[in-house]
């Protein structure tokens, strides 16, 4: 601003107490026209009369008590002291607010941060000190307006830049502050890249910093950088210097492992070193933070806690030990020595100084922190965790540690006990590899070795083993157990329990449960609104519990004659697997997700369903062959009395998961207009063929398309090139014996959001220049390749690194890639899965020990005894990994000659060879209590 006195009297405006200010936009050019006439300022709360020069109409007095600047303007011994008219040059905008602000009612009044900005340039210009005391009162308690994020991040960058510009202490000690408590919207708006360095900076260095994990703000600077070397508004020099900067604030032993890993793609120094840190850390923890506690140096390794948070994410930190969880929350001014026993006594598996620690550190609880996820961190001694959750977060209502093998279920009632607050627990791990439809030669059992022998003891210390779970005080409303195959209907009955509260259960593969064990738990949980029960024993007595009369209904009148049973308020129902058809008898209203895969349910009972269930969004069918078989009165699919079955659901449904299968033909794009316009996630399997334009056209049909499994469809380049580069969206692509003539040219565009790419049997041509191109292309994280014949071993260092996060890998009849060993492969240190079948001769007989110990993530590992350069490999003595959920080696048939390898099996001259038969497979599986060792007749 900068302003012109230029005094003239007008006649009209020489009362004593009145003087026209005539004010001229300082950025507007020069105008001989004349000035407007004088408005009151009453008027100034309307539209303008002119854009750049505005007479206004004030009270002189007023003027002068409010400012300084019109103190010495009109009351000193300026020529204008005298004068009725008054010629001022500044920002127009700001001086209109200025007066507003001195001339209007208080309460019609109020600064925002619409009009923050005018008022704090006009106040700093027109010297108005009640005004500047207003604005950073005003400015400071927007800082304080929690939780969530009042202003717009575009309104604190400008009043950063405008506080740099004129020396604004007070906004420029508020910014970092408020962008550090609020930085999980900050980072979600799209103004986040626009935020200058220094202010960043100023911003992650504040102790009010917010993240929900350490992974969250190494994305948003990754993301940061990213924009700023794009944009090329600094020097290449300094704006290197400035990024490194930044990554040296990211607590680097705090970040997972796969994303560290993955951070190579683009940023390899960085990700490199973070990979090798938390490597090196995964050796010897303890003594890393017993020195750290003694040189009282701890921030390195805190998890960043504040009053702000809310949610604390360490998912995927294999290196994170209960110690981490501890010291993150301990008093900064408690003693070295207190630190250090503590850290000890986590370590030990006993909490003999708790009532200490909890004393001394009282005022550390985190109130606003509700949700707390430590999976797959299989070092951490969840006993030991879940007092550190009673103590520092007392608010708490969801915990989540799914692939923790080892959370036992006497980890699951001693959260009960300790943490009654908590309404939701998610304890998911891998499903088993072995069905009940697989025949099994031989199986044997044994306890594990890695097994928590002080379980037992450490409960028995807190004084609460043994204790039943009191459902009074629980609130307990959604539990997930899907993978733990060693619950037991017992179990479940104490499960049972929480009957007050109970609603949502997920016991997907839970095989040790039987139809009776299930019924109980109905028959309990009489508020239970949603089921997972894929591959357990759902059967006709667990129906017949859902289909009755439920005893605790007031049975008031209800217009559906159904409204006193469970299943009328059943939203969620997953079937997938079960072997009993008995949906027949299923009476509810209310589904929104329904999955009969691989279930003998058929027509007769599933329309009906379908009819009654016009709100379903999630349904999967694929594999159910009886829903095209005439039973009883039903006629087939093309009969009268159920038409076209697609054409009903699509009437009905607006879906947003589909499985399509068999009773889905014929289809038709009119069939799928506007019903699967939602539709996000969608697989079409065997007895339904999607025609070519459809295909081609899904980008248009589902535009919000994520996930898309074709299984026996007929595709080709012009179908898959349109998938890529029109779904935006979408994450997965799965082509599975699919035919059709793809060529390179289907994967040769850009498909940034791609993470999973599985392409089976689908793609013989692939070779290492077109795996180079797709590295460029995506960013994948899962790869599935079947029938590539074309790869060699150098295909190892092009996956890995190309992608260097990648966690799960399936090679299946490709070449020779392990003909050299697995070196590179292991390089991929974020490995949960691998399958290795038929890609070499080269894999030694330490594969098990090795990739268990390299890879400190991996679950599930799959090979072929084909693939042995030794004939076989070691079992060693302890196999556990802590993560380890199984191990499969498959055994191919005997050839006719013995010289004979499954390699030359099938035909050389066959261009689409098909998978070699195995004889049987060899499963070490892993349950949180025991190892079981069996051969299984089939190839799994």
């Amino acid at each position: 601003m900068s302003a012109a006195g230029d005094g003239e009297d007008g006649a009209a405006a020489a009362a004593a107490d009145t003087v026209v200010l005539e004010i001229t936009d300082a950025a507007a050019s020069p105008s001989s026209a004349p000035p407007p006439p004088p408005i009151p300022v009453s008027a100034l709360a309307g539209p303008l009369p002119s854009p750049t020069v505005l007479a206004v109409r004030a009270d002189r007095s007023r003027l002068i008590e409010s400012s300084s600047y019109f103190r010495a303007l009109l009351g000193g011994s300026f020529s204008e002291s005298g004068s009725g008219y008054v010629r001022i040059s500044c920002d127009l905008g700001a001086a209109v607010q200025v007066l507003r602000y001195l001339f209007e009612p208080p309460g019609s009044f109020a600064i925002s941060h619409h009009n923050f900005l005018p008022l704090l340039e006009g106040a700093l210009f027109l010297a108005v000190e009640s005004l500047l005391v207003d604005c950073e009162r005003w400015f400071r308690t927007v800082r304080s307006r929690n939780p969530s994020m009042v202003v717009p991040l575009d309104f604190i960058i400008e009043a950063w830049f405008f506080a740099q510009k004129h020396g604004v202490t007070f906004v420029e000690d508020v910014c970092p502050g408020y962008l550090a408590q609020n930085f999980v919207q900050v980072i979600s708006s799209r103004s986040f890249v626009h935020i200058p360095y220094d202010l960043l900076c100023s911003t992650i260095e504040s102790p009010h910093l917010t993240v929900d994990s350490e992974k969250q703000l190494c994305e948003a600077i990754l993301s940061w950088i990213s924009a700023s070397r794009q944009s090329c508004e600094q020097s290449v020099s300094n704006s290197a210097d400035n990024q490194l900067s930044l990554l040296s604030k990211v607590r680097v032993c705090l970040l997972p492992l796969g994303f560290a890993a993955g951070t190579k793609r683009n940023c390899f120094e960085f990700g490199n070193n973070a990979a090798c840190m938390i490597l090196n850390l995964l050796k010897d923890s303890l003594q890393t933070l017993l020195y750290t506690v003694t040189d009282d140096n701890l921030d390195s390794y805190r998890i960043r806690l504040t009053e702000y948070s809310k949610k604390i994410v360490l998912s995927g930190c294999p290196q994170l030990t209960t110690q981490f969880l501890y010291i993150s929350a301990l008093p900064t001014d408690l003693d070295a020595v207190f630190k250090r026993t503590i850290v000890s006594d986590v370590n030990d598996g006993c909490l003999n100084h708790y009532n200490g620690l909890v004393k001394k550190a009282k005022t550390l609880s985190f109130r606003n922190v509700r949700i707390v996820d430590l999976s797959k961190c299989p070092n951490v001694h969840f006993g030991a965790a879940i007092l550190w959750m009673k103590w520092a977060f007392p608010e708490l209502r969801t915990f989540i540690a799914s692939y923790c093998l080892l959370f036992q279920f006497e980890d699951l009632q001693y959260l009960l006990l300790r943490c009654p607050w908590i309404n939701e627990i998610n304890l998911s791990i891998d499903t088993s590899v072995i069905l009940s439809k697989y025949s099994i030669i031989s199986s044997r059992s044994e306890v594990r070795r890695d097994v928590n022998q002080n379980l037992s003891s450490y409960y028995m210390q807190s004084g609460l083993y043994g204790t039943s779970v009191n459902p009074v005080f629980s609130n307990i409303s959604k539990l997930i157990l899907e993978g733990r195959n060693d619950i037991t209907d017992m179990n479940l009955l104490e499960i049972s329990m929480l009957k007050s509260s109970l609603c949502y259960i997920n016991i997907k593969h839970c095989t040790l449960l039987t139809d009776d064990g299930i019924s109980t738990l109905l028959l309990n949980c009489r508020k239970m609104h949603s089921m997972i029960l894929s591959y357990t024993s759902f059967g006709n007595h667990s129906i017949q519990t859902l289909c009755s009369l439920d005893p605790s209904d007031g049975f008031s009148y209800h217009k559906d004659e159904h409204a006193h049973v469970m299943a009328f308020r059943l939203q969620e129902l997953h079937l997938e697997g079960c072997e009993d058809g008995a949906l027949c008898n299923f009476v509810g209203s209310s589904l929104e997700y329904l999955d009969i895969s691989e279930t003998v349910v058929s027509m007769v009972s599933f329309a009906p369903v379908i009819r009654r269930n016009s709100n379903l969004s999630c349904l999967k069918t694929a594999g159910c062959r009886n829903l095209l078989f005439e039973q009883g009165e039903v006629q087939s699919t093309s009969g009268n009395k159920y038409g076209r079955f697609l054409q009903e659901i699509t009437s009905t449904c607006y879906l947003e998961d589909v499985e399509m299968g068999w009773a889905f033909c014929p289809v038709r794009v009119d069939d799928l207009i506007p019903s699967f316009s939602k539709v996000r996630r969608m697989t079409v399997g065997l007895g339904t063929t999607l025609p070519e334009n459809i295909l081609h056209a899904l980008p248009e049909i589902c535009p919000f398309l994520e996930s898309l499994v074709l299984r026996f469809q007929v595709i080709s380049d012009r179908v898959v090139r349109n998938l890529l580069e029109s779904s935006t969206n979408l994450q997965v692509l799965c082509l599975h014996y699919c035919l059709g003539s793809l060529t390179s040219f289907s994967f040769q565009t850009m498909a940034p959001a791609l993470r999973i790419l599985r392409l089976q049997w689908v793609t013989p041509w692939i070779t290492n220049d077109d795996l180079t191109i797709l590295t460029q292309n995506c960013n994948l994280v899962e790869l599935l390749l079947s029938g590539c014949k074309l790869l060699d071993s150098n295909s190892q260092e092009i996956i890995s690194s190309g992608w260097p996060n990648l966690a799960c890998l399936q090679l299946e009849e490709c070449g020779q890639i392990t003909l050299d060993g697995v070196d590179s492969i292991l390089d991929c240190k974020a490995l949960e899965e691998v399958l290795l079948r038929h890609t070499g001769r080269g894999i030694g007989r330490t594969i098990i020990t090795d990739a268990i110990r390299e890879l400190p993530l991996l679950r599930k590992l799959a090979l072929d005894l084909c693939d042995a350069s030794e004939g076989g490999y070691d079992t060693p003595n302890v196999p556990e990994g802590k993560m380890m959920r199984s191990v499969r080696m498959s055994r191919c048939k005997k050839s006719a000659a013995a010289a004979r390898s499954c390699f030359v099996e099938a035909s050389s001259s066959s261009s689409n060879p098909k998978p070699v038969q195995h004889r049987e497979t060899i499963v070490l599986e892993w349950s949180s209590r025991q190892l079981t060792t069996a051969v299984v007749e089939e190839r799994l």
